[in-house]
């Protein structure tokens, strides 16, 4: 935690919600000025290009950002762009050990954004306030589509820490931007014992929207499901950031809150955007970048691990990143009924290493994983940390509706799973901690973080 976080954290709530309103009417200027509105109004106009305008706008994009980088980036001055499927793969310790030779401004002339390092190490690279800008008007125009704007009541789960256990003790557990009418909750606090003062902090706040991690609202929705209660207010779209919506949380978040969630893929470092239409189909949006689909030996493919290349990372160029995600892109035949003409995507598949690794099973994703419970009552939260290739720990979060028949029930779903050679070691806890993002992972692979974390 910083200095700054640190004197805002144990300063009177009052000054805290203060600081935090201050903090994001200065962020939002900078996000909002500039080039924003002339972005918004071409990201608007894009909607409507017919399929040639559409293939112009890509290759000019592409042409400008790529004459861009070729002057400004000490990496890339020996690359040759024009064929892009020879260019060299940039990996996250790319990132990490030669920054200074990938980035073309300072940091005093750009903005900083940190990665959460949930594959083992945080990252750093730098926006120019231009790329922010556009992609902010990006999101802002796929939120507006449905049915947001700034101003309207939200709620913000993300990962800032600035709620103690001491403030929820006060039946505290957000901070409250007075300007812009967001509520930001905690997410490292929520769990089975708070859940009374955050349940009641929504039900009272009653937001319109809700953004965040999906895990951290779905684990309240969950809870709330348990014990039979009722969601007062009339929250209307759900949009998650930063993790892999799982079909559970669409599930139980929608039944709960009465909401629909919209889904979005970007990242912190500047990866292109993939976003929900109003049917609920996901779809790359072409003019913030490339996705190139690749197998283990980097052959394309129509599902597996991403390479992704963003127009809008002048300041630290993206070009055949390995962003350490998967997707399955859908039938290149198959139309939207929305109508856009936006290449579609199957689904999101998340972390490449979001998988436990079985002797007899081979890989076994997240997916996989987190349907272990769809025969199972009573589990609230569960986590397998794998740290051999024969030996899980399984943590489990339980209430009363669980017993030694829904015990047998999981233990048989995930024997199914990862087979009968591997040890299954299951311990009950009162909660699991997050990660230092703020994040909660189903899945922790020991053996692939300790390798990563080694860059």
């Amino acid at each position: 935690m910083s200095l700054k976080e640190s004197l805002v954290r144990f300063s009177p709530h009052f000054v805290q919600n203060l600081a935090v309103t201050l903090f994001n009417v200065y962020q939002y200027k900078i996000r909002h000025g500039g080039s924003y509105t002339s972005f918004r109004e071409y990201y608007k106009k894009a909607e409507h290009f017919s399929k040639e305008e559409l293939e112009q706008e890509i290759k000019i994009k592409k042409s400008n950002f790529f004459s861009y980088v070729l002057s400004n980036s000490g990496w890339y001055k020996e690359e040759k762009l024009d064929i892009l499927e020879r260019v060299k793969i940039l990996e996250k310790e790319d990132i990490i050990n030669n920054l200074d030779k990938i980035k073309t401004i300072s940091e005093s002339e750009g903005l900083v954004s940190l990665t959460g390092g949930t594959t083992g190490a945080s990252m750093k690279v730098i926006y120019t306030k231009k790329d922010m800008q556009e992609r902010f008007a990006i999101l802002d125009h796929f939120r507006a589509q449905h049915g947001y704007t700034l101003g309207k009541k939200t709620a913000w789960f993300s990962g800032k820490n600035l709620i103690t256990q001491k403030d929820i003790e006060k039946g505290i557990c957000s901070h409250y931007d007075f300007v812009n009418k967001i509520r930001f909750y905690s997410t490292f606090l929520i769990n089975e014992k708070n859940f009374d003062v955050y349940w009641k902090s929504l039900n009272e706040f009653q937001p319109e929207f809700l953004v965040g991690f999906p895990s951290s609202v779905f684990e309240i929705c969950q809870i709330a499901k348990a014990k039979g209660l009722k969601y007062t207010g009339k929250a209307k779209v759900f949009f998650p950031t930063a993790e892999t919506v799982l079909a559970e949380h669409r599930q139980v978040i929608s039944e709960v809150l009465g909401c629909k969630l919209v889904d979005q893929y970007a990242s912190s470092e500047g990866a292109p955007f993939i976003l929900e239409c109003s049917a609920g189909h996901l779809h790359i949006h072409p003019l913030t970048g490339i996705f190139e689909v690749v197998d283990d030996d980097l052959k394309p493919a129509q599902s597996g691990q991403m390479l992704v290349t963003s127009f809008t990372t002048h300041g630290t160029p993206l070009i055949r990143y390995r962003i350490g995600d998967s997707i399955t892109l859908a039938d290149a035949s198959k139309q939207c009924s929305c109508g856009s003409i936006f290449p579609l995507v199957e689904r999101i598949e998340g972390r490449t290493n979001d998988y436990i690794l079985s002797p007899t099973h081979g890989k076994v994703n997240l997916g996989n994983i987190s349907n272990s419970t769809k025969d199972t009552k009573g589990i609230v939260c569960f986590q397998l940390i794998q740290d051999k290739i024969d030996h899980i720990e399984v943590k489990l979060v339980v209430n009363k509706e669980f017993n030694t028949v829904q015990e047998s029930n999981f233990v048989s779903a995930l024997r199914e799973r990862v087979g009968e050679v591997v040890h299954l070691d299951i311990n009950y806890v009162d909660n699991i901690e997050k990660e230092k993002s703020g994040k909660f992972r189903i899945v922790k692979n020991l053996l692939l973080l300790n390798t990563i974390s080694k860059f």
